[in-house]
């Protein structure tokens, strides 16, 4: 059994994301947004993996992203 290569990986996380991205609040796909990015330069740093570093900084960075949206904002005088 061969394993699975990262590229396959990568190419699976992208098409998912790009299917479930109508999905999103706006918040949740800035936050994924930026979250992965920032998780791929310290997953690189820190020798995990950008790809591994890109989905947990995502992950996190869409969930965070969801929550802000929910909050009521005052209108400003």
């Amino acid at each position: 059994m061969r394993p699975i290569s990262s590229k396959l990986v990568l190419i699976t996380v992208i098409a998912g994301s790009a299917l479930a991205l109508s999905a999103c609040s706006r918040g949740a796909t800035r936050g994924g947004l930026i979250g992965g990015a920032g998780g791929a330069v310290v997953g690189s740093a820190t020798g995990l993996g950008t790809t591994e570093g890109a989905i947990i900084g995502g992950t996190a960075g869409a969930i965070i992203g969801d929550n802000d949206g929910k909050k009521k904002r005052r209108p400003r005088d």
